[in-house]
């Protein structure tokens, strides 16, 4: 999408403080979008909407009342709602050898419900504009495994969302996708970042999965997923052919 093209469109982005999340507000608004920042840290938040001439509104992803709110407010502020990025997440809050039914429940009320929520929200103002754009920030962990095991159930359940969703989507003229990065240098890997380091893996700059959420905003295919790994092209995931069973 050229800036030309650009020029106007509104993208609501959720957990935007920081990370992938403003790398990607930053971006976007250097085309010519319009950004609403969602997040709970409001002190961040408000600085990445402030630099980018956007909006910020205090949304807690876990809440559907704050899912509605915010695309309420993007919507009064300018008038229209063109791309959600559903990025905001957090780390597992427990392991299975720490387990509670309260910090299993914090973890997916973010990472899963917090994306079921924003996406039910804005489909139907997507719906009345006729289209629109939606991507889920998924990760590796979704595609492979982590010793973080809720945070990759989570991670899982996104891309059987994006996967199912979309083709129902298609017919309204709105676009599902999701982006699954690898090791992305965020302040959510500030306290392991130098034992990654050490072991030699490779943290991608929070900007080369914005570059990648740019063109799937602009892409008119749905339902796929890409992973994102430093240095390395975006690469689309190649599923397997499973036919059902017959007679």
């Amino acid at each position: 999408m050229t800036t030309g093209q650009a020029e106007g469109t509104v993208a609501l982005i959720t957990g935007g403080a920081s990370g992938i999340g403003a790398a990607t507000a930053r971006r976007l608004a250097g085309r010519g979008w319009r950004v609403i920042v969602a997040d709970t840290d409001a002190t961040r938040a408000a600085a990445v909407a402030e630099e980018c001439g956007g909006l910020f509104v205090a949304t807690d992803v876990a809440s559907p009342d704050d899912n509605e709110h915010v695309v309420a407010r993007t919507v009064e502020e300018f008038g229209r709602l063109d791309a959600v990025v559903l990025n905001a997440a957090v780390a597992g809050r427990c392991r299975l050898d720490d387990f509670t039914p309260q910090r299993y429940r914090d973890t997916m009320r973010t990472d899963l419900d917090g994306v079921v929520y924003g996406l039910h929200a804005a489909l139907p103002r997507l719906r009345q504009q006729g289209g629109g754009h939606i991507v889920v920030t998924g990760s590796i962990a979704g595609l492979t495994g982590s010793p973080d095991v809720f945070y990759a159930t989570a991670k899982h359940a996104l891309i059987g969302l994006v996967r199912s969703a979309a083709p129902l989507l298609e017919a309204d003229h709105i676009r599902l996708n999701a982006v699954c990065p690898g090791l992305v240098d965020t302040p959510a890997l500030a306290s392991v970042r130098t034992a990654l380091l050490t072991r030699g893996l490779l943290l991608a700059d929070p900007d080369e999965v914005a570059a990648t959420i740019e063109s799937l905003l602009a892409d008119e295919h749905t339902g796929r997923v890409w992973t994102v790994q430093a240095g390395l092209p975006a690469t689309p995931v190649e599923w397997p052919a499973i036919p059902l069973a017959t007679r």
